[in-house]
């Protein structure tokens, strides 16, 4: 059982400094600089407390930005005789000419396993991909270890989980936890198998990411809960759903401490627009159009845990029947030219930056946000859409129920009135249940506005990214006042 579980409490930047509090060594560790949810989050964090004077470094499985950073170090593939040597000297060569090309990671991860040959045997086999050494080598054995070590995502074919007892007992440890890798074995969402609880086995989603050959999911299982049994882990969960998963999971009893901090975004760039927008601007000739917004990378790709299928639905429904032009605006995964489904104009743009998608989202009136079951957690885009005064009509699955205050409309669940509401909620994969909600607000501007109103209050109250990271700081300030024990690595 989880040892001590509770929500966080928010000491402010201006009393930290009044206290005079001297700045703290982070050391964060993530898949990649540039990336999805769970890499933004980490990088918002590295670049916010080394903004406010501490010493925040960032080490990253993959390297995709066009820069090198000084704060940001990259797990760089090592160890072995020549052929080893010149299999990293491959995956060096692909991050640095190609660092943002869509296929560097997936070359990088073919060079480091022709460097390690053992690691094509465990693929074979079914196994986890653990065969990274540069791991080991996180913590400097001649060098003080960080205040706190905060891991993100550990996934993706780049670190070596059974490292982890071993660096936990270097350095206070937390884990902030985006997705359900760490308590399956093997796939980041469980899209509702509950196999995870009692061991794993007869998997019914071989091919979910990350994807595994054959069936060793209880081996992965097991030892996991092998090398949990020998961590002192804190955890960090955006949602209280997922929390709630982790104290049922083999996980569990590694976990001295869990708190719950809602991912924050930057509210300097999502936030209402005084000007928004207008549909010409994005080539939406129509007059009057609903203009609608979805938002999602690779959207249309058969793994995406996005359902692309229900939102593209469900806009061809509502368009059938509004007597408006109805435009989408599907963000994530570029196509030429536009498409109609239904009635309605559908403009693919591609993955674009925070301010773009900002721009985006100011210009619709809706936002639509469609994932399958349990393979959200908190997704940063609701987040930003609120924190531009656009109501979000999503799919109610993972912790999507703790972002968006539901409005009560006939036959959809939801219990907040109009003067509390910010969104919608539909249960998922019902595209009809969606079309309806798009109806409704499209119908009553009005009451579109006051959600719109509702939103960006909430957003400004509990998801400021200033929020989450003074969540975090106040969190690795009492366990660098902790004593404890610190051995070298291996």
């Amino acid at each position: 059982m989880i040892g001590d579980v509770h929500e966080t409490r928010t000491v402010t930047h201006t009393e930290r400094a009044s206290r005079g509090e001297a700045p703290l060594s982070i050391l964060q560790v993530s898949t990649a600089d540039l990336g999805g949810g769970a890499e933004r989050v980490a990088w918002n964090l590295f670049e916010t407390l080394r903004r406010r004077g501490h010493r925040s470094e960032l080490a990253v499985g993959f390297r995709r930005g066009a820069g090198a950073d000084a704060g940001v170090r990259w797990l760089a593939p090592r160890g072995g005789g020549p052929w080893s040597r010149g299999w990293n000297g491959v995956a060096a060569l692909a991050t640095r000419a190609l660092p943002a090309a869509r296929a560097t990671p997936r070359a990088v991860r073919l060079a480091r396993r022709m460097a390690t040959p053992r690691a094509w045997l465990e693929a074979w086999r079914g196994h986890e991909d653990f065969e990274h050494p540069a791991t080991w080598t996180l913590l400097d054995p001649a060098a003080a270890p960080p205040d706190v070590l905060h891991l993100h995502n550990l996934h993706g074919g780049y670190f070596d989980l059974r490292a982890l007892p071993a660096l936990s007992a270097c350095a206070p440890t937390l884990v902030t936890l985006h997705d359900s890798w760490m308590r399956t074995g093997h796939c980041a969402y469980t899209l509702g198998c509950p196999r995870w609880e009692t061991g794993c086995g007869a998997c019914p989603h071989l091919d979910t990411f990350p994807p595994i050959r054959v069936d060793a999911t209880a081996e992965n299982w097991e030892r996991k809960q092998a090398i949990y049994r020998q961590c002192r882990l804190h955890v960090a969960t955006p949602s209280r759903w997922l929390l709630d998963q982790v104290e049922r999971s083999m996980l569990a009893p590694a976990v001295a401490e869990a708190r719950v901090i809602p991912n924050g975004v930057d509210l300097t760039i999502f936030a209402p627009a005084e000007h928004p927008p207008a549909p010409r601007e994005a080539g939406l000739d129509d007059e009057d159009p609903l203009v609608l917004a979805f938002v999602a990378n690779r959207f249309r790709s058969p793994r995406s845990w996005k359902d692309w299928p229900t939102v593209r639905d469900a806009v061809a429904r509502a368009s059938e029947r509004l007597a408006r032009p109805v435009h989408l605006i599907a963000v994530g995964d570029a196509t030429d030219p536009d498409e109609r489904v239904g009635r309605a104009v559908v403009r693919a743009l591609p993955d674009a930056s925070p301010p773009e998608v900002a721009r985006e989202l100011q210009r619709a009136h809706l936002a639509l946000h469609a994932a399958r079951p349990e393979a959200e957690t908190y997704p940063n885009v609701v987040l930003e859409a609120l924190a531009c005064g656009t109501p979000v009509v999503a799919t109610a699955v993972g912790g999507i129920p703790e972002q968006i205050a539901a409005l009560a409309l006939p036959g959809l669940a939801g219990g907040a009135g109009p003067d509390r509401a910010t969104g919608v909620l539909v249960p998922p994969g019902d595209a009809e249940a969606m079309a309806r909600a798009i109806e409704a607000l499209a119908r009553h501007p009005e009451t579109r506005a006051r959600l719109a109103d509702n939103a960006v209050r909430d957003a400004r109250a509990r998801h400021g990214l200033e929020r989450q990271v003074d969540a975090y700081l106040a969190w690795y300030r009492e366990l660098a006042a902790r004593p404890a024990a610190r051995p070298s690595t291996r």
